[in-house]
């Protein structure tokens, strides 16, 4: 391997544990907010899992990053390089605002203002950018119907039930907060696997689209790791600033989450978990009464979300001028 290269997949690796440490407030917020468990046992739990998953549910969604974003011809070093320098500083700087905001936007901006950057519009995919947009922007409404659908249900099942009942959501956690970090490292893992794949094509390592199993095991160490530290500005906005979390909100929101995201991989579509996460819990909140959410902290990530693909695409266009003259 070259050098551009080696520096690449660390480049990927680097996103990959960014991504963990930032969504890891997506599977444990609740479970710590209600009282499920205590911070350090839930980040160990899901980095467990994050490990796991991507051996257990395949790479469809690696496969869509890969090839279904930008045409084989722009499949260059430089390009997706410079897609992962611009997700990587949008990233950080949403984490230092302490606002979560979507690795998989930033990622998808990237990769489309390198490639807009160094190969002009036709260099796009435009049939498989509509898909993963359309499976970005759904899956935040399937997120919210689903919260509030399950947690009325919820609601009417235990209706005249004891405090006690509590005790059951909170032992509960243990198995919808796995399942929920099993969907994330099914998911958000096999981006950073599609990218290094990508590089290794650009660089002549590989000749067809193909995960190698070095990779698969790379990424989910990157994200598992990045998991384990905890990025704890996000999880105390996801834990709390919505609205004060209980141990049946922890649970319903997990278990509308989790099936929202596994489903989306499975189908091979790359969601963002942030938005899925935070918008059922928004949807459970919403169940109880409108009033119980704050929405102007809702409002605050939405402009984030929406300012996401644009902001990293910029980045990533600035930074391939830079990439494009050193590599090659």
């Amino acid at each position: 391997m070259s050098t551009a290269l080696i520096i690449f997949i660390g480049t990927a690796l680097i996103f990959d544990f960014l991504n963990g440490f930032n969504d890891s407030a997506n599977i444990v917020a609740t479970m710590i907010s209600s009282r499920a468990m205590g911070p350090r046992q839930a980040l160990l739990l899901s980095a467990v899992a994050h490990f796991a998953a991507p051996f257990l549910f395949g790479v469809a969604i690696a496969t869509t990053i890969g090839r279904e974003v930008i045409q084989p011809h722009a499949n260059t070093l430089p390009t997706v390089l410079a897609a992962l320098s611009g997700a990587i500083v949008w990233s950080l700087f949403t984490w230092l605002l302490g606002i979560p905001s979507s690795s998989s936007h930033a990622l998808v901006g990237g990769l489309i203002g390198a490639t807009l950057s160094g190969y002009g519009a036709e260099a796009v995919q435009l049939r498989g950018l509509i898909k993963i947009v359309a499976a970005l922007l759904l899956s935040p409404l399937m997120g919210l119907v689903g919260g509030y659908a399950f947690m009325k249900t919820v609601l009417f099942l235990v209706r005249g039930a004891s405090p006690r009942i509590n005790q059951f959501f909170r032992r509960a956690q243990t198995f919808t907060a796995l399942g929920l970090a099993l969907s994330h490292g099914a998911n958000d893992a096999q981006k950073t696997m599609g990218i290094i794949t990508m590089g290794l094509m650009g660089g002549g390592i590989l000749q067809e689209f193909r995960v190698p199993l070095w990779v698969i095991a790379a990424s989910a160490g990157a994200i598992s790791l990045g998991t384990a530290m905890g990025g704890w500005r996000i999880i105390r906005t996801l834990g709390g600033k919505f609205y004060k979390i209980r141990p049946v909100h922890g649970f319903t929101s997990q278990v509308a989450s989790a099936a929202v995201i596994l489903g989306a991989a499975l189908l091979g579509g790359p969601v963002s978990t942030t938005q899925v996460v935070s918008s059922t819990i928004l949807g459970v909140g919403s169940a109880e009464r409108l009033s119980k959410v704050r929405w102007g902290v809702a409002g605050n990530i939405l402009t984030a979300w929406v300012l996401t693909i644009p902001a990293s695409g910029i980045l990533a266009a600035l930074a391939y001028a830079i990439v494009h003259n050193v590599v090659t």
